[in-house]
């Protein structure tokens, strides 16, 4: 077993987008993923991409991906970058796609000097809370993320 770990490519699309509804399946949210093939090939290959990704091949196969950006921390004054979905397979789970995936991102992390990758888990996800604890990630206590979106979003900027 051969297990790469590789920038994604345009003609990946397809399997990021296969890969993003795998995801959404196992967290329970496949009714949020809208997103299309195009979107996917705008985002992450189009002028000035703002998101990446990074594919987990064993023998050439595509098993998981990471989709990551470039985060800031204001009290640090650096840039760093934040993990916002990593999936893997399941019947590649368990040999070494998922750890491989976040070494390389410790890596550029390093290697471009920046201090910190982030990501958030859902609260439910016991194997992958133990996966990262395993790896020495800790948990952020103290944070509680929120977001807007939909009416809340339109509200606040100035839409009817």
């Amino acid at each position: 077993m051969t297990l790469q770990i590789r920038p994604a490519r345009p003609g990946d699309a397809p399997t990021i987008l296969g890969f993003i509804h795998a995801l959404a399946e196992y967290e329970k949210l496949r009714h949020e993923a809208d997103l299309t093939l195009w979107d996917v090939e705008v985002s992450f290959f189009g002028v000035a991409p703002r998101v990446f990704c990074d594919i987990a091949e064993v023998d050439g196969r595509p098993v998981g991906f990471a989709v990551w950006f470039y985060s800031y921390s204001t009290f640090r004054g650096r840039h760093g970058i934040y993990l916002e979905d990593l999936f893997v397979d399941e019947a590649a789970r368990g040999h070494g796609a998922g750890k491989a995936l976040l070494a390389g991102l410790a890596r550029r992390c390093r290697e471009e000097g920046l201090p910190r990758l982030d990501w958030a888990v859902l609260d439910w996800n016991a194997p992958s809370i133990a996966f990262y604890d395993s790896l020495g990630a800790e948990a952020l206590d103290g944070w509680t993320t929120r977001r807007l979106t939909g009416e809340a979003l339109d509200r606040l900027a100035g839409r009817p």
